[in-house]
């Protein structure tokens, strides 16, 4: 893996992002009820070429982010999503899957997947049980064909991470979550917190209480769990590890993505039709990688650059001490507000004093 640190700026993220999520495809079989993509069961017709494919994955191979997350919709949808994988990783690419619990996974040779050069394979649990969880996917099976997909991979010899989206809805299952976390054994629980955005309205939303007494049951389980814990668009758990004094090497076990990344700021991601965005989460379209190579969008574009200023947020985010290492969701903030420099919605947490 590339070395990854500060440049002449002293900004560890100026030069080029931690994480790049590339939508290969918006297809998918499932119907989610938060889909940020709004995924569609066919391809759509300007979705990037084999040959834009390819050439992309060079640009991002010059670009050298420490890791490439193929996403979708389902990437599986695409065909030639193992032979991009392959390329990337022969270009020096960590490349990692995001697939959907579908029988198209499942008919999926877990030791192919492996072969094409995948570090790791990312997995959905949106309930606790195949009841709750097959609701939340519109889709019944959904749940038994994910972990039957979780215990193929690590039979295949794949990392694998289990990400959970957590709603005012299933917040109640937290227990069941965590007791089926240390069943399923993977190296990574990714917990993330709703933003209204794709099918995701704002009234799904947990609470700041109630995500704050969450991040607590959470932060019990740093360091003794069997599994790494991170968050996604839910940053101000970070805080509350340092406020436990967690905050460091302790707190971010398992985890390889520096302190203080969020949208725009360590983070880029790329459309099936090759629009750049600073997430998949923030739907502010900053140029298109048919056009411009996306180095040049990450490093220049005046709204990540933006972003990646912790002293141009806004509200309490702003006055927040602990801002450098959080800085709240700019997803969650332009989906509530319109404004992706505001405070984050679901933080309950107030600044003890200006900085």
């Amino acid at each position: 893996m590339v070395a990854f640190g500060n440049d002449a700026s002293g900004d560890p993220f100026a030069d080029r992002p931690f994480l790049v999520f590339w939508e290969v495809t918006r297809a998918c079989a499932l119907a989610c009820r938060h889909c940020r993509a709004e995924a569609q069961p066919q391809r759509h017709p300007d979705e990037l070429d084999s040959d834009e494919a390819r050439r992309l994955m060079h640009q991002l191979a010059e670009l050298r982010p420490p890791m490439l997350i193929l996403t979708g919709g389902d990437p599986l949808m695409r065909r030639d999503v193992l032979e991009l994988a392959r390329l990337g990783s022969d270009l020096g690419l960590r490349v990692g899957l995001s697939p959907s619990g579908t029988p198209r996974l499942l008919n999926t040779d877990f030791h192919k997947i492996r072969e094409a050069g995948i570090d790791r394979i990312s997995l959905s649990l949106d309930g606790a049980s195949a009841a709750t969880h097959d609701a939340f996917r519109g889709v019944t099976g959904t749940f038994d064909r994910t972990l039957q997909a979780v215990h193929r991979a690590h039979r295949a010899g794949l990392s694998v991470q289990i990400n959970t989206t957590l709603t005012g809805g299933n917040l109640a299952e937290f227990d069941a979550f965590r007791d089926l976390m240390f069943q399923l054994k993977p190296a990574m629980w990714s917990v993330f917190l709703l933003v209204p955005t794709g099918r995701a309205g704002a009234k799904e939303m947990a609470s700041p209480q109630d995500i704050e007494r969450i991040f607590e049951q959470m932060a019990d389980l740093v360091g003794t769990a069997p599994f790494a814990i991170k968050t996604t668009e839910g940053h101000h758990f970070r805080r509350v590890l340092a406020q436990r004094g967690k905050g460091g090497d302790k707190g971010r076990q398992g985890m390889r993505s520096p302190l203080g990344i969020r949208d725009g700021r360590g983070v880029m991601f790329i459309s099936h039709t090759g629009e750049v965005s600073p997430s998949g989460f923030l739907p502010m379209v900053c140029g298109n990688v048919r056009l411009t190579h996306p180095a040049e969008i990450y490093r220049q574009h005046p709204l990540f650059v933006s972003l990646r200023d912790n002293d141009a947020l806004g509200g309490k985010c702003g006055r927040c001490e602990f801002r450098k290492i959080c800085g709240g969701s700019r997803s969650r903030a332009y989906g509530v507000t319109g404004d992706p420099f505001a405070e984050d919605p679901s933080c309950l947490y107030q600044p003890t004093a200006k900085p």
